[in-house]
């Protein structure tokens, strides 16, 4: 790593003095959860809103990136999403469908800067290998990095190895980012519990896509470590960040009904 790239990396560690933990205990619907990160990033570019992390299970979703959706198969890739029980979206932030359900952790970290631009590329790395420590404090052994065949690939997603075959490695983490000038909204997504609906939906709307990739590299970390749950994963993430900032806990009251 060079001198720069470490300096931006402690620029962002240093963002994270303080913060705020918001844990939203119930999906406003899979649209509505995805609209609210960004009108909480809005908040932020206009000063209303400091440092905050939003966590919440969402519901069954796949969200597209912006290029699926000028593929041919697009809209039977959404109706194999329909016919799975997954309401398709499309994204502003992050690269090809991406699915998840009550079963993942979505973490939405939202900051307000002065210079977003600055240091967009070191979030990536800063940010997975956390949630990477995160995971391998509950057991798991996680890693920053793509691997061949995954879903939505990315340079930072966050894998897991199977304990039995350490050849088996599979996608948990996938994050995505929007910058607007003024702040920053960088969010992941944590598959943790009941990964055979995402598989599928995946299969048939990557299928419906004309994009090739590999079934086997989608899975969940308790397919890792059976028996691990979204609770202790959140409770891991969280104790992650306060690795790095002074944390205080707030009710998702405080930010939600707020005018941006």
């Amino acid at each position: 790593m060079t001198i720069r790239e470490l300096s931006n990396m402690h620029d962002v560690e240093a963002g994270l003095r303080m913060l705020t933990v918001v844990r939203q205990d119930h999906s406003l619907g899979a649209a509505r959860d995805l609209e609210f990160g960004l009108e909480l990033l809005a908040q932020a570019k206009s000063g209303r809103l400091g440092p905050t992390l939003r966590l919440y299970r969402p519901a069954p979703t796949v969200a597209f990136g912006q290029r699926d959706t000028r593929l041919p198969g697009f809209e039977l890739a959404a109706q194999a999403c329909r016919d799975h029980g997954f309401e398709p979206l499309v994204r502003k932030a992050g690269g090809r469908a991406a699915a998840y359900h009550e079963g993942t952790l979505v973490v939405d970290h939202i900051m307000p800067d002065a210079d977003a631009i600055a240091g967009s590329k070191s979030r990536f790395s800063f940010f997975g290998e956390l949630l990477a420590q995160a995971l391998r404090n509950v057991g798991v052994q996680a890693a920053v990095g793509e691997i061949p065949g995954e879903y939505c690939p990315g340079e930072f997603s966050v894998h897991g190895a199977h304990p039995a075959d350490q050849t088996h490695l599979v996608k948990l983490i996938g994050t995505a980012q929007r910058v607007v000038s003024g702040g920053w909204l960088f969010s992941s997504v944590i598959v943790v519990e009941n990964s055979a609906p995402i598989r599928s939906v995946l299969t048939d709307s990557y299928a419906a896509l004309g994009l090739d990739w590999d079934p086997a590299t989608a899975g969940a970390a308790n397919d890792l470590v059976p028996g691990l749950t979204v609770q202790a994963v959140q409770d891991a993430v969280v104790a992650a960040y306060a690795g790095h900032a002074a944390l205080r806990h707030a009710d998702f009251s405080s930010v939600y009904g707020r005018e941006a």
